[in-house]
């Protein structure tokens, strides 16, 4: 049995079922990925392994980001939450190198396929739900349907279906009619589904998809890619406020809370309980830790503990935050500018690595795909 084992296939046909979980059930798809890296471990070759991942500077770049969270465990007080943090951050050092080495560019277009399709069905409930054909159910509400992950996930990934589609749309030059009109009518439908739930994080990064998108359009045309940002991205942005009043809803709210927002008032009696104005109040207090730490940080376990003290200082009345919602902010407080680099240099090596594709798909995916995380890390 063990002799007509394909470990190759196995590994693609468990990463097809890992696209099509992810957006669907983190704790299955958490599940494919565990056994994903145990098989790697497992299947020996290790010298070739070893020498796959130090051949790649992006690699390299994610596990010393990790092992930086290692060595900020030496000046953290509160261990167990360090601890906590290793464990979550566990991708950086195993994840990206274990699927760097088993992905196959062959079997792409079947995972893009399979992640559509979870995509697809998840918006079908999302639409059934938001015309209460069925009743609420899990996350869905009639206010904001998003039947599998709360709003703050979901529209990054329905950014980034909208983004696979329309990029096959515009430069899939064999696309039948039929496909042609389906992804033409599934793109309509994922647009329309993002200003009715309340992402808004994930409606920042469709904005930034579609301006990259347009840019990758106008290859060489930035005057051309320009005009069309200024006039598309407006005008998508009108039509959702004016039709949408979940969406205008959430903007007028937005834009009052950060023009009402006064930190001298949360110090005093205000309880922050907006959104947009804790995330203020988590930034501003935040600078205050990483003006005294800016170096080294306070540690891979010390946020929690440092946040208190500050906020215990200069609004007692605010609330208290393990996270402060933005990942630029909170890799400066616990490993200063040498985790920021650090971090960055991930991105910024795939980005790189990116530009030397010789396929178009690959090469505008590998360059949107890190842009879509660096904009959603802000909040």
């Amino acid at each position: 049995m063990l002799e007509t084992f394909n470990l190759e296939k196995t590994y693609q046909y468990l990463l097809i079922i890992l696209a099509f979980l992810m957006p669907l059930t983190v704790s299955l798809a958490n599940v494919i990925i565990v056994i994903i890296v145990l098989l790697w471990l497992c299947s020996g070759d290790y010298k070739s392994k070893y020498n796959e991942i130090i051949s790649s500077k992006l690699l390299i770049s994610s596990i010393v980001f990790y092992v930086l969270h290692i060595i900020g465990m030496f000046w953290t007080a509160d261990l167990e939450w360090g601890f906590h943090t290793l464990h979550k951050m566990w991708y950086f050092l195993l994840l990206l190198p274990v699927l760097y080495t088993v992905v196959n560019k062959e079997y792409t277009k079947y995972y893009i396929y399979a992640f559509l399709l979870a995509m697809a069905l998840t918006e079908i409930l999302s639409y059934l739900v938001w015309f209460e054909v069925i009743g609420e159910f899990r996350k869905a509400t009639f206010d904001n349907p998003t039947p599998f992950m709360s709003h703050i996930s979901y529209n990054p990934f329905l950014a980034f279906a909208i983004y696979l589609v329309v990029h096959e749309i515009l430069f899939n030059k064999e696309l039948k009619k039929l496909m042609l009109g389906f992804y033409s009518f599934f793109s309509i439908c994922m647009i329309f589904n993002m200003f009715i739930t309340q992402g808004r994080a994930g409606q920042v990064v469709f904005f930034a998809m579609i301006a990259i998108l347009i840019f990758q359009y106008f290859t060489g045309q930035r005057i051309k890619a320009l005009i069309a940002i200024l006039i598309l991205i407006p005008a998508i942005f009108i039509s959702a406020y004016q039709t949408s009043p979940f969406f205008k809803q959430r903007v007028i709210q937005a834009i009052d809370e950060i023009v009402n927002f006064d930190v001298q008032n949360v110090a005093v009696d205000q309880n922050v309980s907006s959104s947009t104005g804790a995330r203020l109040l988590f930034s501003i207090n935040s600078w205050e830790i990483i003006k005294e730490n800016a170096l080294l940080g306070v540690g891979t376990g010390d946020f929690p503990l440092a946040y208190k003290k500050i906020s215990l200082l200069k609004n007692p009345h605010g609330p208290y935050v393990t996270n402060p919602h933005n990942m630029y902010i909170l890799v400066l407080v616990q490993l200063g500018i040498f985790g920021l680099l650090s971090m960055l240099s991930i991105m910024y090596y795939q980005i790189k690595l990116s530009f030397k594709g010789s396929n178009r798909f690959f090469r505008d995916v590998g360059f949107a795909l890190p842009l879509l995380f660096l904009v959603i890390m802000w909040s």
